[in-house]
């Protein structure tokens, strides 16, 4: 194949992995009877809730990651879709059909009005911003005594696939079926990040003045991430809520939006598998330190600065540096031979 013919790669390209993608997929699917038959049923819903904060944590890289948009809010859209599907139910709509994608439909228009105030400031004004609605629909939560006030919303029963051979009262269903939409979440950001809007969207977290300069409507592109990101934060709620039986206040609360931030910053911004792979590690490290000692936010505190002194881009970047070590010998050892052929 001639230089001309091949694909073009460039910086903003990102893949997804190759062949070993399906490998992992596969081994999640099998996880469920694997703990069952090893008596650890419980983990069946660790691992759900880690499925669900890498949807929550893979949306907020979309604005943070790749549109270099520090949202300190972004957890109000993940209570509002978990609000959306406990009041629904609440009222007697227990079909997944109608909640799950209302609760998307919800926290993507209060993505859309929020981020049409946001998105017309930068830095530190841009945060605050972000931050103030959140703790405003904190508190609107807490005042609605309708819907259980401070102690939160009790949820009768998880949603119902009609028409499906699924019940999701089981956890192993349960946790198939978030499997299965964090595939298509994951399948659609990477095609959303490859597309040319994904390249404006990186291209104005680089350089907005120049990307605007040559005719992108930046305003546009990053508050389209923006309604996004939202949309697929409330889906994350809405399982959520199924998981929990309960939906409380505190999903919305700033420290929440700290602690996605925290997961996408390990596994690295801007980076396809950093949301991912940052909740499962530090949903995973929690889990563990906990079981160990009642200062386990200490100790994970200490793992966090050091993964951020070490790797600045995350974990992803550290595992890319390894395997660049791993392929240049074998790449210099091809080279080599090539040139005494």
């Amino acid at each position: 194949m001639t230089e001309s013919l091949r694909p073009r790669r460039t910086l903003l390209h990102h893949r997804a992995g190759g062949a070993w993608i399906w490998a992992v997929f596969i081994a999640l699917a099998a996880l469920p009877p694997l703990l069952q038959a090893l008596g650890l049923e419980f983990y069946t819903v660790v691992a759900t809730r880690v499925l669900i904060f890498a949807i929550a944590a893979a949306s907020l890289n979309l604005i943070l990651g790749f549109g270099g948009l520090v949202s300190f809010g972004h957890a109000a859209f993940v209570g509002i879709g978990a609000y959306t599907v406990g009041v629904l139910a609440d009222a007697g709509v227990a079909s997944a059909w109608i909640a799950w994608p209302a609760a998307m439909a919800v926290s993507g228009i209060a993505a859309a009005v929020i981020g049409a105030i946001s998105l017309r400031t930068r830095g530190v004004y841009f945060i605050m911003i972000t931050l103030a609605f959140a703790q405003m629909f904190h508190y609107l939560a807490v005042s609605l005594k309708a819907y259980g006030g401070d102690d939160g919303l009790p949820v009768p029963s998880r949603s119902v696939l009609n028409g499906l051979p699924v019940a999701l009262t089981d956890d192993a269903s349960f946790f198939w079926v978030a499997l299965v939409l964090f595939a298509l979440v994951f399948a659609g950001l990477r095609r959303l990040v490859n597309s040319p809007l994904g390249w404006l969207l990186q291209g104005a977290r680089e350089n907005e003045t120049r990307v605007a300069a040559t005719g992108g409507r930046v305003f546009a592109v990053q508050w389209t991430a923006f309604v996004v990101a939202g949309a697929i934060a409330g889906l994350a709620g809405a399982l959520l809520a199924n998981l929990n039986g309960l939906v409380s206040p505190h999903l919305m609360h700033w420290s929440q939006s700290g602690q996605l931030m925290v997961m996408v910053i390990l596994g690295g911004a801007g980076a396809l598998w950093g949301g991912p792979l940052g909740a499962a590690v530090f949903l995973l490290l929690e889990e563990l330190l906990s079981g160990v000692t009642i200062h386990w936010q200490f100790a994970l505190g200490a793992i966090l600065l050091v993964v951020v002194l070490f790797a600045p881009r995350g974990l992803t970047g550290l595992l890319d540096r390894f395997g660049a070590r791993q392929t240049a010998p074998a790449s210099a050892a091809k080279s080599k031979g090539a040139a005494h052929a």
